[in-house]
């Protein structure tokens, strides 16, 4: 089943298409890898689906009935899209736990007042929402760092926290936009193990923007490929390792 369609995307800055003509699908509990050479409009395309961009042309449909073309990207985020970006974008001055406990916000249905008065009610949903955080950085090996400001992390854990805080949101979609950046070989082998985790815990839909070969083919079921802008395969792993259009792609075809 479709959980998100993508018909005929394009997005112009100026004369430039960045995106043009993208159609994909993105099915239930799958994990599916994006990629293609530096400026083949990865990010782009992330940004149109999370609303950080608005489509020049085309529709994203969430279930085949929510049209998330011009939503505001808080709206799509409420709807169940998260993401992390490719540059961690942590709030440095707030723990570990503060940091989940803002993703968790949305959750937070009291009312105003019951907030102002500090009524029991605001106490009990508080204590919820951070029993909720602390487990979830616990599943994660990172409960014990969540009074840690979040800057005093290793990098390979404040990726991770990113992570964290987008499950916070009980997302059904999941954004990772090269969570393997910067990362050294064991941290990478760590993030494998943790995509895959992921996947079977959360039972969610996963895609993967990545640079890193091995990772990709290693945890994602189905790939699509871009370059310049346009949509130039779909497959298995199996079926774009051997893509001549692919492999031209990344290297270069003959003079």
């Amino acid at each position: 089943m479709s959980i998100l369609e993508v018909k005929n995307l394009t997005k112009n800055f100026g004369g430039l298409a960045a995106v043009s003509d993208v159609n994909l699908h993105l099915d239930e509990n799958e994990l599916v890898g994006l990629i293609g050479p530096n400026g083949a409009g990865k990010t782009t395309l992330f940004n149109l689906l999370t609303g950080v961009y608005v489509p020049s042309e085309g529709e994203i449909t969430l279930a085949k009935a929510k049209k998330l073309n011009a939503l505001a990207t808080y709206k799509i985020a409420d709807l169940g899209l998260a993401r992390t970006f490719q540059n961690i974008r942590l709030f440095t001055e707030l723990t570990v736990l503060e940091n989940v406990l803002v993703a968790m916000d949305s959750k937070n249905h009291e009312s105003f007042l019951a907030s102002v008065l500090r009524l029991p009610s605001f106490y009990k949903q508080e204590q919820m929402l951070r029993k909720k955080a602390l487990n979830l950085l616990d599943i994660f090996a990172l409960a014990d760092k969540a009074e840690t400001l979040s800057r005093n992390l290793s990098y390979g854990e404040q990726r991770c926290l990113e992570i964290v805080r987008a499950l916070a949101r009980s997302p059904k979609v999941l954004f990772l936009d090269e969570p393997a950046a910067g990362m050294n070989p064991q941290e990478t082998a760590e993030l494998t193990v943790l995509i895959k985790k992921i996947k079977e815990d959360f039972k969610l839909m996963i895609v993967l923007i990545e640079h890193d070969m091995n990772l990709v083919m290693e945890v994602c079921e189905r790939i699509y490929v871009l370059e310049y802008g346009q949509m130039i395969a779909e497959g298995t792993p199996s079926e774009i390792k051997s893509n001549k259009r692919v492999i031209e792609a990344y290297l270069g075809s003959e003079v």
